[in-house]
């Protein structure tokens, strides 16, 4: 008797983070655009600055969650969105270090939580970009 071989997609885990973080980010960018005014209240920036930045995070979000559907995931793109999550923590120390946006306390929380998710996301992807290399 012939054992059939196991096939398995190295591709799950990846997909995964990356359909996690493009729900994650695309909810996010909803509330900000459905609710800049009490989020404004809440964070400290304006509206405005929330409107857009909602606007920016829907795009990304329907980006990653298209990348997560593609056969096969492109590395070059999940390297992409990786070094972007890397950039967001980043862009998030510079708003609070420079007093940018004006936030208030829970704003400032909010910006620290929203760092720490958004790193582990682009952890959780560099790891599962791993896993999908042959060996």
């Amino acid at each position: 008797m012939t054992a059939l071989p196991i096939i398995t997609d190295r591709t799950k885990s990846l997909r995964l983070v990356l359909a996690t973080d493009a729900v994650v980010t695309a909810a996010n960018g909803l509330v900000y655009l459905a609710l800049a005014t009490p989020v404004s209240e809440l964070l400290g920036p304006g509206a405005g600055p929330l409107r857009a930045i909602g606007a920016g995070l829907l795009v990304y979000g329907a980006a990653v969650g298209l990348l997560a559907r593609r056969r096969p995931i492109p590395p070059s793109l999940t390297w992409a969105i990786i070094a972007l999550n890397i950039l967001w923590p980043l862009a998030g120390l510079i708003t609070l270090v420079t007093g940018a946006l004006d936030l208030t306390t829970a704003g400032t929380l909010w910006t620290i939580v929203q760092a720490l998710v958004v790193a582990a996301f682009a952890e959780l992807q560099f790891i599962a970009l791993r896993k999908t290399r042959t060996r």
